[in-house]
């Protein structure tokens, strides 16, 4: 589906069936009364103790619980906390709403000169495309695409024009330096070297030399001519990889290709029926306490995104981690063996949500803790979780309405980080 910004998102996604019931949902249960009739509030208030005989204030903690249109138990579920890195799941609903699962971000290379002998006469330009994920590996290809095209040498500058960004850095200026190194093989730093050995045996070595210098400008020659359409890998593995490393500069990145994290938390209140005061972010990746969204927020985030998804065959485990099957930040953590969710932490800040698959259906939820003890807030969500799965029977694997249809990559871990 091709989505526009502006008031066509409520029709759109009212119109989306289970997206419609989930915000009528959300609008019309107040969190002070979801828990008249939650039948686990005992077992929240029991995790709640345990968090405050460590000393730390229930004022400072939230907890979401919910199941189809029934919320179970809740705990200051509509007060905005510290998100951390549950910041990335507005990310991640605005950019696929915005762009769907299949984008890919292209940066395209070219030149107004001309190829004569090898050598490039002119400068070698390249248009940025937002790609998140522009790391040694893309510029190894690109470089080898320009040899295969007789190209050895430019004798003009390497020119950067908009949003280009590589190995992670949003700087133009040392991302430019970089694919400048990348490009030639001769002089690759150390790091380069140990990614070209990750790549299938027999790639070839580029060896573009660039003699001028790297600079930036606004806008490309009138005699444009493209060498290279180089396309990235589609939107559902970037947020995937993004989501499993917790990557804070891809989730800015995407945030920023949205329109910036305002727009980020207009599209996901139009989408959810969440008020304003219930999610306030200062960007993409969840970095600064600034970054609030309420315990009930975060599983109405979760549930559009599993909606949007439904349309493509997709779940929410195609962009989150499945426990026990992925690599990434939660892969030593001791959680329910069957269980898809993303993580946050700060430095007093430990937080947690995502669908917890039982014999009696799938329960989303929402854990947030504040205080200084993360290690701890970690057992007390795992050793929750694993009694919660266990109490409404545990299945054997991960039911196949939650299988993944993609794998992310998982190769590229050096970057790994919360």
């Amino acid at each position: 589906m091709n989505r526009k910004r502006g008031s066509r998102l409520i029709s759109v996604w009212v119109g989306l069936g289970t997206a419609g019931i989930l915000l009528g949902l959300f609008l019309a249960l107040p969190a002070s009364k979801a828990a008249e009739s939650g039948s686990l509030q005992p077992q929240v208030e029991g995790y709640l103790t345990r968090l405050t005989q460590r000393g730390f204030p229930k004022a400072a903690q939230g907890v979401w619980l919910q199941t189809g249109k029934q919320v179970l138990a809740q705990h200051q579920g509509s007060t905005p906390l510290p998100a951390a890195s549950l910041t990335k799941v507005a990310t991640t609903l605005a950019s696929l709403y915005q762009f769907g699962p299949e984008h890919r971000f292209v940066t395209l290379f070219g030149t107004s000169g001309s190829v004569d002998n090898g050598v490039l006469q002119g400068d070698l330009w390249v248009l940025g495309g937002e790609d998140p994920l522009f790391v040694w590996e893309d510029a190894i290809a690109v470089g080898n695409v320009l040899n295969a095209q007789g190209i050895r040498q430019v004798t003009g500058d390497l020119v950067i024009v908009g949003r280009f960004y590589m190995n992670f850095f949003p700087q133009p200026e040392r991302s430019g330096t970089l694919l400048r190194q990348g490009l030639n093989g001769r002089g690759w730093p150390a790091e380069a070297e140990v990614q070209f050995q990750t790549l299938p045996p027999g790639t070839p070595r580029p060896e573009v030399n660039i003699r001028g210098s790297v600079r930036m400008t606004e806008g490309i020659p009138a005699e444009w001519q493209v060498l290279v359409k180089h396309e990235s890998a589609p939107l559902l593995r970037l947020l995937k990889l993004m989501n499993l490393y917790s990557n804070n500069l891809m989730a800015d990145m995407l945030a920023d290709a949205v329109g910036g994290a305002k727009e980020v938390s207009r599209i996901c209140r139009t989408l959810t029926g969440i008020p304003a005061e219930e999610i306030q972010l200062i960007n993409g990746s969840g970095l600064g306490v600034e970054n609030r969204i309420s315990p009930r927020a975060n599983v109405a985030l979760l549930q559009a995104i599993q909606a949007l998804l439904q349309e493509k065959q997709l779940s929410l485990a195609d962009v989150f981690a499945v426990v026990g099957q992925d690599v990434g930040v939660l892969e030593r953590r001791l959680l329910p063996a069957v269980l898809i969710a993303k993580s946050g932490t700060l430095n007093r800040v430990s937080t947690l949500a995502g669908v917890l698959p039982t014999e009696r259906g799938d329960i989303w939820f929402a854990l947030m803790n504040g205080g200084t003890d993360l290690v701890g807030f970690r057992t007390e969500q795992g050793q929750f979780l694993r009694q919660l799965q266990e109490q409404q029977g545990s299945p054997h694997a991960l039911p196949p309405r939650w299988i993944p249809v993609e794998v992310a990559a998982r190769s590229r871990t050096e970057w790994m980080g919360e």
